[in-house]
């Protein structure tokens, strides 16, 4: 079994998933996207795992400050080259678990991912 989590370190829900995989003795990966990066090719596996518009986090900061010409030309090329630019973009966190991709952090949701055998 392979885990990986995706985000950035300081952000409140990827501290709340650390917190959650730890007390339930889970190895994962931790991969901090201003830290480690994120190149093109990794970015559209994702995209074609999720969707952008699912990775898209329109509750953030980064995302508010986009001029409303911006959020409303959105599409898949401006938005990927939007979240390569600047990763706060990307919803988190993004997880994957043995080659399956999951977005956001609920505890009810990790049960079933990691208790479901």
């Amino acid at each position: 079994m392979s885990t990986t989590a995706y985000g950035i370190k300081n952000c409140d829900t990827i501290k709340k998933m650390k917190k959650w995989l730890e007390a339930e003795n889970i190895e994962y990966t931790f991969h901090d996207y201003r830290v480690d990066g994120l190149d093109r090719a990794q970015l559209e596996t994702f995209e074609t795992a999720l969707g952008w518009e699912a990775m898209l986090n329109k509750r953030g900061t980064t995302y508010r400050q986009l001029t409303d010409e911006q959020k409303n030309s959105l599409n898949r090329d401006n938005a990927l080259a939007l979240m390569l630019e600047q990763p706060a973009m990307i919803k988190r966190p993004l997880l994957v678990h043995n080659d399956a991709y999951y977005l956001g952090f609920k505890p009810a949701q990790y049960q079933e991912i990691f208790h479901q055998q």
